[in-house]
């Protein structure tokens, strides 16, 4: 399943047109999700018969699509199903009950309701609020994919305008020519990344870069007379400055980890719960800038892609053991060299990368202590239980 953007081209009127759309689906999951609260027990197809009844109760809310309707109604169930398997996993803190949403951006029709033009180029809405028809503007081709692989539509609101989601049924599958290497990488403040080999990724600071203009931009919100068109014009600007932010630690992490997952055969990274390690006042906005889960799914999906070993493994000690002899040397944060009584000295993050490249290899079946340091040299196309250890690159210790 692949999901391919692009940006809604149209009139003023068909942009608030749109935005009615947006606010019946709203509606539509507020009321299920009311409908669920007031009636406990009630069975899922249920819910889907009050999207029906909604459409016989209120004229306006007839006119969205049926399935978008029940697309609607589904973003309730969902929310429901993860609040009650959290509570079965008894995971710990709150368990998510679903909650009334007040700002909804998006409506999502499934098979129905829109059609495509016959050079693929424009999409036309064609239920009862007939927002018409709208160019796609984007550097994809939809002439690779039949009108029946697209299976759900879904439009969204943004700062800078209103985007077209196609989610269409492809497998994507690329093939690389085999590289032998395995590679561990750790996740810092101080560099974005450092692999096993010692290689580190600078660290881009979006947020931070950009705080002076968004505190600029804040300002000219707060000056302006609340309900005025002056006000709304400065909220446009400081929402298209929080999204550039956005988009760019999200270009910044499909970048590296592509790069990470071409250059290896198996990668192992951190399995950090960012969400515990925000709790700390002192780090989070530096924490949540460097985005660290986001770099974690797209080295998930591109290994997927690429049919290459990823792995998660637990960060536990990995910057306390030594990585050449198994000690373990405990150290604060603001201690960044790894000094170890069997001689070894290099740099902590370095030093968590070669244990987390040795915990994942030791995960995928295979027993390895690293004495030498770099990327592990492995012979291991595609099959996790036939790696087996060739030999490694040359040192950079310094022990």
């Amino acid at each position: 399943m692949i999901v391919l953007e692009f940006k809604l081209k149209g009139k003023a009127e068909q942009y608030r047109v749109i935005d009615e759309m947006i606010r019946t689906a709203q509606f539509v999951r507020n009321k299920t999700l009311r409908y669920w609260i007031d009636n406990q027990g009630v069975k899922l197809i249920d819910l889907y018969k009050q999207c029906a009844i909604m459409a016989k109760e209120f004229e306006w809310a007839g006119k969205l699509n049926s399935m978008a309707r029940q697309a609607s109604a589904e973003r309730a169930i969902f929310a429901i199903q993860r609040f009650f398997a959290n509570c079965k996993a008894k995971t710990p803190g709150k368990k998510g009950y679903p909650k009334f949403k007040k700002h909804t951006r998006s409506v999502e029709y499934k098979t129905s309701g829109w059609l495509l033009s016959a050079d693929k180029r424009c999409l036309t809405f064609k239920d009862g609020f007939a927002a018409g028809k709208f160019k796609l503007v984007g550097s994809r081709d939809l002439h690779f994919y039949a009108p029946d692989e697209i299976k759900r539509i879904r439009v969204v609101r943004r700062a800078d305008g209103y985007y077209a989601q196609l989610c269409i049924n492809v497998e994507r599958k690329e093939e690389l020519i085999p590289t032998g290497k395995a590679m561990g990488i750790d996740v810092g403040l101080n560099h974005f990344s450092t692999d096993s080999d010692g290689e580190t990724v600078a660290n881009p600071r979006h947020l931070r870069k950009s705080e002076k203009a968004l505190k600029r931009l804040q300002k000219r919100v707060s000056r302006k007379k609340k309900g005025s068109g002056n006000r709304k014009k400065a909220i446009d600007k400081l929402g298209r400055k929080h999204l550039k932010v956005s988009r760019q630690r999200k270009d910044f992490a499909i970048k590296t980890a592509l790069c990470a997952v071409k250059s290896s055969d198996f990668v192992a990274y951190e399995d950090l719960q960012v969400r515990n390690m925000v709790k700390n006042h002192k780090l989070a906005k530096s924490i949540s800038d460097a985005g660290w889960s986001q770099f974690a799914q797209w080295l998930e999906y591109f290994g997927n892609v690429y049919g290459k070993t990823v792995i998660a493994v637990p960060p536990q000690y990995t910057s306390q053991d030594c990585s050449s002899c198994g000690n373990t040397v405990l150290k604060t944060l603001s201690t960044r060299t790894h000094i170890c009584d069997c001689g070894a000295t290099l740099d902590r993050d370095y030093n968590a990368a070669r244990n987390i490249l040795v915990k994942g290899l030791k995960q995928a079946g295979i027993n390895l202590n690293l004495n030498t340091v770099g990327h592990t040299e492995i012979n291991a196309w595609g099959q996790t239980d036939l790696y087996s250890l060739m030999a490694a690159s040359t040192s950079k210790s310094t022990d």
